[in-house]
């Protein structure tokens, strides 16, 4: 029943007047939003406890990647890299800073220039092209998981 009030507080926070509106996610394909996964699936994933699992469903709802990786301060910076394969909080392109951009898996400095260099963003289709020059369709769609693009 928690998890349904929240997600309804959520909906109704999105659409409210004068919202920002909905943003553009990119599709989750191996990760979960840690905002939403049920505390039961987020202690079966690497490094998580039933603990730790039910301290960071207590801390929700993350506004940034930044925030959930404080909430998981207890794990060591290698175990968080290893959990973000899985668990993540979608990052706007347009305002992430350099270190919630590093935080996703497997990302170094040349992509990081290469996510700043492009903004603003305006839709997923343009990171899309933009990204896409660099990486190939299946790193593209792994990255994808990890941003979203605010709504206008």
């Amino acid at each position: 029943m928690t998890t349904c009030i929240r997600l309804f507080v959520l909906a109704i926070a999105i659409l409210a007047p004068g919202s920002p509106g909905l943003a553009q996610t990119g599709k989750p394909v191996t990760i979960v939003d840690a905002n939403v996964v049920s505390e039961a699936d987020l202690a079966k994933l690497p490094h998580m406890t039933s603990a730790l699992a039910k301290a960071v469903v207590g801390k929700r709802p993350f506004k940034t990647v930044k925030d959930l990786d404080t909430a998981l301060n207890t794990l060591s910076r290698a175990d968080r890299a290893e959990l973000y394969v899985k668990l993540w909080v979608p990052i706007n392109l347009n305002t992430a800073t350099d270190e919630e951009i590093l935080l996703i898996p497997m990302l170094g400095n040349r992509m990081l220039r290469e996510f700043k260099e492009y903004r603003p963003y305006t839709s997923l289709a343009q990171f899309h092209r933009e990204i896409g020059k660099y990486v190939d369709a299946t790193e593209l769609a792994r990255l994808e998981q990890y941003v979203s693009v605010p709504a206008k």
